[in-house]
């Protein structure tokens, strides 16, 4: 038995959450529906600009990680943070839910702790705007072989790729798992991200992972086209398992050269913050039980419609009793 069930790595972000009308997104010139980094400067000009502010730790992994601790999964997390009042609330916050916050907060950084200003539209769609501070500083150093070589199961978040130091990070800690028995894996995070690192995306998952996931504008983003199927079968070709989430339209799986497809109900989201990242967590939560792919498809699903009925990108219910619920455990 290895320690830790799942190791995240990825950028630790303080979410700041707000609720916007769609022409308060146009006068502040944030495109909707996507993620977009900013420099210092707009950071401070939108976090000044929200009212009735949330706070909370966040960053797409750290996410799923919160969700695989709601479901009492023992995990680690693998980031950075300033040894600054936010970054000190993030490691702790972290600890609190159940996940190890392996590297201590940096003493003598020069940048702060980030954090992300998250605008919920009246429809549930969030417009995320990331100043990366001192987190798009994770590199190689910042990976612990013991802790990376006691997980069963890595996984990766696609936004750190944004920096070299970030892809040597990935890779060491992507086959120590490896090495030493565990499996890898991608959350492909964005497609402008994969706009920016397409071959080294596709490369990492043709050669270290063995497991990818996204949605299905992230899957495109891959090939360049609006063809999902056949985006999907090439991705199959070079990746065991690859999980493409399609909204409302379902979930499609293909593993081992199967495909599986699992309905969804469609739902109206108060707030699709983290979304995806607790759809990871419910099929990761399957994965590290032994359960098979149809069932890991819809613990994921269950776990997206619990985020999306409330503000916040972490879950409020035990994930667990839902599953139960569902017939899925």
């Amino acid at each position: 038995m290895k320690q830790y069930k799942v190791v995240g790595i990825g950028n630790a972000i303080v979410d700041v959450l707000t609720r916007a009308e769609d022409s308060f997104l146009g006068d502040m010139n944030i495109e909707k529906g996507i993620m977009q980094l900013v420099e210092r400067d707009r950071a401070e000009t939108l976090y000044d600009a929200m009212t009735d502010r949330v706070e909370a730790p966040g960053g797409s992994v750290a996410n799923t990680l919160a969700g695989l601790g709601n479901l009492g999964l023992p995990t680690a997390f693998i980031g950075r943070v300033r040894d600054d009042a936010l970054g000190r609330g993030y490691a702790t916050a972290m600890e609190d839910g159940g996940t190890a916050f392996v590297n201590a907060p940096v003493v003598e950084g020069e940048l702060p702790t980030s954090r992300c200003m998250i605008f919920v539209s009246p429809d549930g769609e969030r417009s995320m705007n990331t100043y990366l501070g001192i987190s798009a500083e994770l590199g190689p150093d910042d990976v612990t072989e013991s802790v990376a070589s006691e997980a069963e199961i890595v996984f990766l978040e696609g936004y750190l790729f944004d920096k070299p130091k970030g892809k040597d990070a990935f890779y060491k800690c992507a086959r120590t798992a490896r090495a030493a028995g565990g499996k890898a894996g991608i959350a492909i995070s964005d497609p402008f991200c994969v706009e920016r690192h397409r071959e080294d995306f596709l490369a990492l998952i043709e050669h270290e992972m063995d497991y990818v996931i996204g949605n299905e504008a992230e899957i495109r983003s891959l090939y360049q086209n609006d063809d999902l199927e056949a985006d999907l079968q090439a991705v199959g070709k070079i990746c065991p398992l690859v999980v493409c989430t399609r909204s409302g339209d379902g979930i499609s799986i293909l593993h081992e050269g199967t495909r599986i497809d699992i309905p969804v109900t469609k739902i109206t989201p108060v707030d699709a913050t983290g979304a995806g990242d607790q759809f990871a967590a419910g099929f990761l939560y399957g994965m590290a039980t032994g359960r098979d792919m149809e069932t890991c498809g819809r613990m994921g699903a269950v776990a997206a419609a619990e985020v999306i009925g409330h503000m916040g990108p972490r879950p409020e219910t035990d994930l667990g009793g839902l599953f139960a619920q569902a017939g899925l455990v």
